[in-house]
């Protein structure tokens, strides 16, 4: 496995059990087996290393985004827009705790929007990556040619988010039962 792997790796496990403000570059260089020296050479910063880690190790969430509006036609709806909420809610619990760092610190905050901003990336990319395949599944004329897609995006991301958020809170961040029960019921 290469060096910048390895250090991916490590930093996802810290950054998910420790939030990134309590995490520091040392602590993942050593959970990665590595010198802080060789951490920096492969990333700028531990920012840096964060949009790594949410882009590279989320669980196919950024990856499916980026290709959701070329699946339109394909499947069903229901069953992409399924898919879709199950990929969600697996990213936002994983990263939740990353999440709640960056928005702890506003530097930290600002460094990361400007990071994000530099890739064309952020989290109102979900936003449009779905409203863009939902356009396109309105132009098959599989979806309702008066639906606000707007309001679709927040309104199924919001509700996985939620429900990540909640799993947090109430210290249930692995009950995958219930992620499942909540897509199921979804009337998508």
């Amino acid at each position: 496995m290469a060096t910048r792997d390895v250090i991916l790796d490590a930093a996802a496990s810290v950054l998910r059990s420790r939030g990134l403000a309590n995490a520091t570059t040392k602590e993942i260089a050593r959970a990665a087996g590595y010198s802080e020296a060789t951490l920096y050479k492969h990333f700028r910063d531990k920012i840096e290393l964060l949009v790594a880690v949410l882009h590279e190790r989320g669980p196919q969430f950024i990856p499916m985004m980026q290709t959701l509006p070329e699946r339109a036609g394909t499947g069903t709806v229901r069953g992409v827009l399924t898919e879709l909420a199950t990929v969600a809610i697996g990213f936002y619990r994983d990263n939740f705790p990353m999440f709640a760092s960056i928005f702890a610190d506003p530097a930290i905050l600002n460094a990361h929007r400007d990071q994000l901003r530099a890739q064309n990336l952020g989290p109102h990319r979900a936003n449009d990556g779905l409203v863009d395949y939902l356009r396109a599944e309105q132009r098959l004329g599989r979806v309702s040619p008066d639906a606000d897609l707007q309001a679709v995006a927040g309104l199924l991301l919001g509700a996985c988010f939620q429900l990540a958020f909640i799993g947090h809170f109430t210290d249930r961040r692995g009950d995958l039962e219930s992620a499942t029960a909540f897509v199921a019921q979804l009337r998508l």
